[in-house]
């Protein structure tokens, strides 16, 4: 049922139109013409305004542009023109009209024409209230994700895509590019919102207390082990489990939750109850696809178990166009925390940021802005408060810079060590991964990782 405004200078027609509408359930009103039409819609709101073309002293068509004006009344039009007036029926149709129709009508054809316009207006009502919601919903999901970079738009169409389902994901980003933001956010979008959300990050804990971790373990499964304790896998029944830096996770482990996977079950550590669990894995690491694969310390089947939806996260410097907007936004959601007076970013600042490479990528960006929020003096970011970018002084920057440098150090340290070990084994690389303590595959991998053959 809808709300209707008949206005037309004819008392006959107005009131024959109105019996006729609310015999049908319908509430309505009457304008003699359209200065009259103008104050009803000022008071009352409206689904559909049925109007005579032809009045005095305003007719339909100048009604139609007065409603038509950004920011008055919504209602859709519904014209009534005389036989023969088709061509201004067509121009208030390009002003804006819903429909129109000619008179004289049957009461039956024009009931039908007004009851087809109100429904067509309750779909759209509902398909805006639902794209309300949608929009509510991915401001929910994404809010901490900023973004329009065309791969930053192919990020959200996978989390949309993958979110309804219960299949597992596989995020693959560099460090700081918001891999459990975008694990919230298809958690956020899935059937299993309301459930909880599990993080554990693997790269963190030791094997043994991985294992406790995520399985749980019985009363006595290991010194210090005094009651049962319930693992994440357990704590996210119905909801979704986040393993943070999987390809961290030691052959072992991997085992337990390659049947995890598989079964949809687990045995706490030092227990023989099978659990059942019903939960969505969502897995993230700071590796490729292709070195998590080729890795000989990750197994190649829990690759493909976790590689069935892969969601690939940019770097920050493969979409400098989002930098200005993450600044911004970063800057609201750290002015209250830091105190600061500054509001907004200079142009200047924004073109350096844009520049840089940003090796620690959004997390840095964080860090660069809340430092300048405290050192600005002024309510604008200017460059003077920002760090050495250029120069890579930053802190990430030289985090990233002296962690190469140590990586060089372990990598001459690695080097040294087979050299030593293949000597000692004469040669015998079966012998010399023994004496390493690794499987002769990782011996392997790590040959060819340094280019070496034999001593």
């Amino acid at each position: 049922m809808g709300t209707v405004l008949i206005v037309d200078d004819h008392a006959g027609m107005r009131e024959g139109l109105e019996l006729l509408l609310r015999s049908r359930g319908h509430r309505t009103f009457s304008a003699r013409n359209g200065v009259e039409g103008l104050e009803v819609l000022g008071t009352h709101e409206v689904d559909l305004v049925v109007a005579d073309l032809r009045m005095s002293p305003m007719d339909g068509m100048e009604l139609l542009r007065r409603v038509r004006q950004p920011g008055a009344a919504g209602a859709d039009f519904l014209m009534v023109t005389a036989y023969g007036s088709i061509d201004t029926a067509v121009q208030a149709m390009k002003a804006g009209a819903a429909d129109f129709i000619e008179k004289p009508c049957q009461s039956e054809a024009f009931a039908a024409r007004v009851e087809r316009l109100l429904r067509d207006r309750a779909e759209r009502e509902q398909l805006r209230a639902e794209n309300r919601y949608l929009r509510q919903e991915i401001n929910g999901q994404f809010g901490e994700i900023v973004g329009n970079a065309r791969a930053m738009q192919a990020v959200y169409d996978w989390v949309a895509r993958v979110a309804p389902s219960d299949s597992t994901a596989m995020i693959y980003g560099e460090s700081g590019t918001g891999k459990e933001l975008v694990a919230r956010a298809i958690h956020a979008a899935s059937p299993r919102a309301r459930g909880p959300f599990i993080r554990v990050n693997c790269g963190a804990l030791a094997e043994g207390l991985l294992d406790s971790e995520l399985f749980g373990h019985e009363r006595g499964a290991f010194t210090g082990a005094e009651r049962r304790r319930r693992g994440r896998f357990e704590l996210a029944q119905g909801g979704t489990l986040f393993l943070d830096e999987v390809g961290c996770i030691r052959p072992a482990t991997q085992v337990r939750l390659l049947r995890v996977l598989q079964e949809r079950e687990i045995e706490r550590v030092g227990g023989e109850e099978t659990v059942p669990v019903d939960v969505r894995i969502v897995a993230a690491t700071n590796a490729t696809p292709e070195a998590l694969k080729a890795s000989p310390d990750f197994r190649e089947d829990l690759y493909y178990r976790l590689h069935v939806v892969p969601i690939t996260l940019p770097p920050l410097r493969e979409r400098r166009e989002d930098v200005p907007l993450l600044a911004r936004h970063f800057v609201e959601k750290l002015r209250a925390r830091t105190r600061s007076g500054a509001t907004s970013i200079a142009d200047a600042a924004l073109e350096r940021l844009q520049a840089y490479d940003w090796p620690g990528n959004v997390r840095e960006l964080e860090n660069v802005i809340e430092r300048a929020l405290v050192l600005a003096s002024g309510p604008v970011i200017g460059e003077p408060d920002l760090p050495a970018l250029a120069a890579g002084a930053t802190e990430a920057g030289a985090a990233a810079a002296a962690a190469g440098a140590l990586q060089g150090a372990l990598d001459s340290l690695e080097r040294d060590m087979l050299q030593r070990s293949l000597a000692q084994a004469r040669g015998v690389k079966a012998e010399a991964a023994r004496l390493l303590g690794i499987a002769p595959a990782t011996l392997h991998y790590k040959l060819q990782k340094h280019g070496m053959s034999g001593p």
